[in-house]
């Protein structure tokens, strides 16, 4: 069964709390005519600090989209390795064992994409597939974990490396200045995450069972408008109350399962703002405290898009392990509006040492040398 292991996380350097980001907001927009709304909603996001990757002077800057991409490829190629390292680490792997990479970001653009630029400079063979992921913006998280899974399921024998790099403080507009937009500015941190999925062994979520919904005619919800001056963030004012329509999917997705919703041992959701949490928790009729992994991330990193399910993941090994078997759901939220959603379970299981099924295979090519057909190509690095 495949297994999440304990992703790494890192945020950047520069940081902006709680108290300076609403002073900027007094000074740089004093005369705006809902001023106290959008003081009131950013100080109800609960966010304390948020991290990012320049200092706050140049972020307010805008020098153009061209130099805000470059800066996006030199600061992922310069954050991204070591926590691709820490995770790898976590999931007592090393490059040569993982057979795809799944990038998933929504705040700036390559061709080829950063998963070619880590296979050329970080060991991963050149056959390793690559998935990137770029319009799911904060379901993009949930998405991975669930690709990752379907790859598995597909490749028993597989890894799956799973990369998250936002950084949202690239995309402030210092023209849009709607309620949506000053809110935005107020909520999103910068933030870099990585995971692997095992196909077997390691430590971490069983990954059972996963599901995506699309809450229909709410496109338009959230959205980017791309314009010479780069991704123009748009957030409509019922996104809040997505949880509504999106409360029954995670229900109907656990009974087919066999299991219910509200009555599950750990969750990991999208920390898109307090309304989020609060909503679901009081559809599925859980405690506050179930969704506490999740208001860590906020109230900490702020949001940090594709990057929170995997932060929370974190934080609950981090809490301790839940005892062997214990069942919850992840789940990430975006435009769409789209729901990506997995169940699993709490596992310490170790794969047992067989020098034949032990040796490393590269999934999905036609068998050179076979101990036991239809095996495939053999390499001779064993698993650790």
């Amino acid at each position: 069964m495949a297994t999440l292991c304990k992703p790494a996380v890192a945020v950047p350097e520069h940081v902006i709390t709680m108290e300076e980001t609403l002073a900027l907001a007094r000074t740089r927009h004093a005369g705006h005519p809902q001023l106290p709304l959008a003081l009131r909603l950013i100080g109800n996001t609960g966010v304390t600090r948020r991290h990012l990757v320049q200092p706050i002077e140049e972020t307010l800057r805008h020098p153009g989209f061209e130099q805000r991409n470059a800066l996006y490829e030199r600061e992922a190629k310069r954050r991204v390795p070591d926590v691709i390292k820490h995770a790898l680490n976590n999931a007592e792997l090393r490059p040569a064992d993982i057979d795809m990479i799944v990038y998933v970001s929504c705040t700036g653009f390559m061709m080829p994409s950063l998963t070619a630029w880590l296979i050329n400079t970080m060991g991963f063979p050149s056959h390793t597939r690559q998935v990137p992921i770029a319009q799911l913006g904060c379901a993009a998280g949930g998405a991975a974990v669930n690709r990752a899974h379907d790859f598995c399921t597909a490749y028993p024998d597989a890894n799956v490396l799973i990369v998250a790099c936002e950084f949202c403080s690239l995309c402030y507009q210092p023209t849009d200045l709607g309620v949506g937009s000053l809110l935005s500015n107020g909520l999103f941190g910068d933030a870099v995450a990585a995971a692997v999925v095992r196909g077997h062994g390691g430590i971490g979520i069983a990954l059972e069972r996963n599901h995506s919904h699309l809450v229909p005619d709410t496109e338009d919800w959230i959205a980017y408008s791309v314009r010479a001056t780069g991704f123009h963030f748009l957030l409509d004012k019922r996104v809040p109350g997505t949880m509504e329509p999106l409360a029954p999917a995670l229900r109907e997705m656990s009974a087919a399962h066999g299991w219910d919703a509200g009555d599950l041992d750990f969750y990991i959701i999208h920390a898109g703002g307090p309304r989020i949490l609060d909503d679901l928790c009081r559809y599925l009729e859980v405690p506050p405290e179930a969704f506490r992994f999740s208001r860590a991330t906020l109230t900490e990193y702020g949001n940090i898009a594709s990057a929170v399910v995997l932060d929370a993941v974190r934080r609950l090994f981090e809490e301790g392990a839940p005892p062997d078997g214990a069942r919850g759901i992840l789940a990430g939220f975006g435009p769409g509006i789209t729901a990506e959603m997995a169940l699993g379970s709490w596992s310490t299981a170790r794969p047992v040492h067989d020098p034949v099924l032990s040796t490393r295979r590269v999934v999905g090519y036609a068998p050179r040398v076979t101990r036991r057909p239809p095996v495939t190509v053999t390499v001779t690095a064993p698993l650790p």
